[in-house]
């Protein structure tokens, strides 16, 4: 059977990580991105299409007769481009809109969670400053902070967790007074989880989920977990003490991933696509911090370059198998190196709460030839110049492989140690042993 042609919807450091994976799958023939980024242009050809152009992305799909459309952010996904793929007889991996409302809303998410018996943080959604500040009071514990979560899609900066009622009231105010948008109208507020974060990805038929290694992330902006949330720092792969096949993992299936898929099923919103499970190892045991719709960034980064067995067919799978007729994810084998990974973002100046755009960006080919690492496009555009030059928050992910996290760590470092522009920022304790999480 000649290789599958797939067409990857996005342009950050995720898509960049899944064409380079793609690209490398002896199932593929041909990887196409739109809109892509300079990076995805060394392993295919990029298209000027927006992520929201959903009549655009189908024209594209049927004039390049594309396979498969594997969609990255979270955004076309919620506003249903999957569905709209459908209607034109084009598989597509990812979810329909029904089931990626367990992204698009944080209440709506909650509501499954709890109709699964799935373990998470007691919520309470609120529409009203009243109805928040009541919530806070019900949360308030001694030297606890409190979480405050817009409803909707905020890029990854919705979630805010403070440190005293002063800030959780400013927190409060700015989302209801429209620092998020429609996203913030209503309203999540939790009691806080303590513990390691952890990220667990499940690719799913619908019927049920094969898992992939698991990751841990760093969400803050600053070294020790300090600063505002972001859509994360950098990442790492294998955790310690949570490994694929661990009887811990396969534990979590039963418990946080397959109620859940009988939960949409029953709803009659079958979820097809990546299941990413937000995981707190808690005093009482893993909870679930959240669910999204789609494969994490940057965890993303550290997953697929230690995978070893093909990627399209088992997406292939989640888009169009079943585990009634034998054809699903779990027909699909998937293993992985005994390699570690870490990613090391570089951000521009003033991420998370703003962004740089135009700055020259030097060093990502000498950065690319070290020992182990690939650097990953994550907001990168070329000028009038043809200049490699910043075009977002996170601009690069400089991604390594090693015989363990520490000699990963080195590696990636030594990359981002090479590579210069006006206003770079970074984590320098990406990978450290008790770092991470929320």
């Amino acid at each position: 059977m000649a290789g599958r042609r797939v067409l990857v919807v996005g342009s950050g450091g995720r898509e960049h990580a899944l064409v380079a994976r793609l690209a490398a799958d002896p199932g593929v023939d041909t990887v196409l991105a739109a809109p892509g980024n300079p990076g995805m242009a060394a392993h295919g050809r990029c298209h000027d299409v927006a992520v929201d152009d959903h009549a655009a992305l189908v024209r594209l799909a049927r004039d390049e007769a594309v396979d498969l459309v594997v969609v990255g952010p979270e955004g076309p996904l919620v506003a249903g481009l999957v569905d709209v793929l459908a209607e034109a007889g084009i598989a597509a991996f990812g979810p329909a809109a029904a089931a990626a409302r367990l992204e698009g809303s944080k209440a709506f998410a909650k509501s499954v969670m709890d109709a699964a018996g799935v373990p998470t943080a007691a919520w309470v959604a609120a529409a009203t400053r009243e109805e928040a500040l009541a919530a806070l009071d019900r949360f308030a514990r001694p030297g606890v902070p409190w979480v405050v979560k817009a409803d909707g899609l905020a890029a990854g900066k919705g979630v805010v967790v403070t440190a005293d009622r002063t800030e959780a009231e400013a927190a409060i105010d700015a989302a209801l007074g429209g620092r998020f948008g429609d996203a913030g109208t209503t309203l999540v507020i939790e009691e806080f989880l303590a513990g390691p974060e952890r990220s667990l990805f499940a690719v799913c038929d619908g019927d049920d989920a094969v898992l992939l290694a698991p990751a841990q992330d760093h969400k803050r902006a600053l070294d020790g977990d300090a600063g505002p949330n972001t859509g994360g720092m950098g990442a790492f792969s294998p955790v310690a003490g949570f490994a694929l096949g661990d009887a811990h993992v396969d534990v979590l299936r039963d418990t946080v991933v397959r109620p859940v898929l009988r939960e949409l099923a029953r709803r009659g919103s079958p979820f097809r696509g990546l299941l990413f499970v937000g995981l707190v190892d808690t005093v009482d045991g893993p909870k679930v911090l959240e669910y999204n719709v789609r494969f994490g960034d940057p965890e993303t980064q550290v997953v697929l370059p230690r995978l070893t067995s093909g990627l399209v067919d088992l997406l292939w799978a989640a888009a169009t198998g079943s585990a009634a007729t034998g054809d699903g994810v779990a027909s699909v084998p998937v293993t992985f190196a005994d390699d570690a990974a870490v990613t090391v973002v570089m951000a521009s100046a003033g991420y998370p709460a703003s962004s740089s755009h135009g700055d020259v960006i030097d060093g990502v080919g000498t950065a690319d030839a070290c020992t182990g690492v690939h650097v990953l496009h994550a907001g990168t555009a070329r000028d009038a110049d043809g200049r490699l030059v910043t075009a977002g928050g996170r601009v690069l992910a400089v991604t390594a492989l090693g015989r363990d996290v520490d000699e990963a760590r080195a590696r990636a470092y030594g990359g981002v140690a090479r590579i210069r522009f006006a206003g770079a920022q970074h984590r320098t304790d990406i990978g450290r042993t008790g770092h991470g999480g929320t």
